[in-house]
């Protein structure tokens, strides 16, 4: 075998250096009514470890985690006692603010991501772009104040956090469901799997940031 092409073989190409640059951020961001810690490894295995004080929450961030293979590990103390609203919304800024940290310049990745996810009756559509500017477009209607001991209405001010502080534009569309858990983790499987398309370094952008503005 030539020389030249056995050094070719044996020497990482800059696509794959990129690819396996670790993308792992840490956020502890603590107030008068949150203490949050969150840590998150883009390039992970779906590893999850919740523990926000709210069940559901805990169980919709597993869903992020499995389906979008991003390893996440969420550790959260709030004024439950009041209600879940500020421990819900911290959780999901602080979990921006790591996203966004672990994007970086966002060089080479896929940048859009779009999936649509049934669970029984329910279809929920999601989009997402990694643009820098934040945007949410929120189309969920879901038929029940609760599911369990969770305020329904705090998913809608999760993604807000979410997208707010991770600079994303997100669009959810509801196009069937009348079961509300089934709506709201459907959503958040929707969700893991665009993001998980998003975040993917396309290696025919050999790091480059892509947007034809050359910035996000």
């Amino acid at each position: 075998m030539p020389h030249a092409l056995i050094l070719m073989q044996q020497a990482p190409n800059r696509q794959t250096l990129e690819r396996f640059s670790p993308r792992i951020a840490s956020l502890h961001r603590t107030t008068s009514e949150t203490d949050v810690q969150v840590t998150i490894n883009l390039d992970g295995t779906g590893t999850c470890t919740a523990a926000t004080g709210i069940p559901f929450l805990d169980h919709m961030l597993h869903q992020i985690s499995s389906h979008s293979l991003i390893d996440l590990d969420v550790h959260a103390t709030g004024d439950l006692h009041i209600d879940d609203h500020h421990t819900n919304e911290d959780v999901g800024i602080t979990l921006g603010q790591a996203l966004n940290k672990a994007l970086g310049e966002r060089k080479g990745i896929v940048r859009f991501g779009n999936f649509l996810a049934p669970l029984d009756e329910a279809l929920i559509q999601v989009a997402l772009d990694f643009s820098g500017r934040p945007h949410l477009s929120y189309g969920l209607q879901i038929p029940t104040q609760r599911v369990g001991t969770y305020d329904t209405q705090l998913v809608r001010e999760f993604f807000v956090a979410l997208v707010n502080h991770s600079q994303m534009t997100l669009h959810i569309r509801q196009l069937d469901g009348i079961n509300s858990h089934h709506i709201i983790e459907a959503t958040f499987k929707a969700f893991a799997r665009a993001m998980r398309m998003a975040v993917e370094i396309d290696p025919r952008r050999a790091g480059m940031i892509p947007s034809s503005k050359g910035v996000l």
